[in-house]
């Protein structure tokens, strides 16, 4: 099972590059996680929220893969523990499926690309800073798997 990020953003601090690259390399190669950076539509550009959040999404939907069952990170989703993270990572694990997680820009996702994904997860009700959030799911994922694996990294 392949992994991936989607994320809006890039050229992200050394410190956000250093923490994810550290959770990507401790993930097996069965179960490989990839960050996958989209160019953000510049805030400069004159455009209204709704017309640089569509040309967002049409970046997006070009890197989707139909293999994918794909999930939008979003404040108002579903707040999940590692358990059923880990639990959802077996699922499809064991029905041949990969996961791809959808980090949104500074105005989040365009409304159409929510409606695409199997569902909406929240990492907190905060707003993140959009770094953090990447290293925040990375470690989710690698801990989700150590727990499946027996792993002692996840003790809870």
């Amino acid at each position: 099972m392949k992994i991936r990020i989607l994320a809006l953003g890039h050229r992200q601090p050394a410190w956000v590059q250093q923490a994810t690259q550290d959770y990507l390399q401790r993930m097996p190669r069965e179960m490989g996680l990839q960050v996958v950076e989209v160019k953000p539509e510049p805030r400069t550009s004159g455009r209204n929220t709704e017309q640089i959040l569509e040309l967002e999404a049409q970046r997006l939907r070009q890197q989707f893969h139909p293999q994918e069952v794909r999930y939008a990170l979003d404040e108002r989703g579903a707040l999940w523990t590692t358990q059923e993270l880990a639990q959802t990572l077996e699922r499809h694990q064991q029905q041949a499926q990969s996961p791809c997680f959808l980090i949104g820009s500074a105005d989040g996702l365009h409304p159409r690309i929510k409606q695409d994904c199997h569902a909406l997860l929240a990492l907190s009700r905060m707003t993140l800073p959009h770094g953090l959030v990447r290293v925040l799911l990375a470690e989710q994922l690698y801990r989700s798997y150590s727990l499946l694996q027996g792993h002692p990294y996840h003790r809870a």
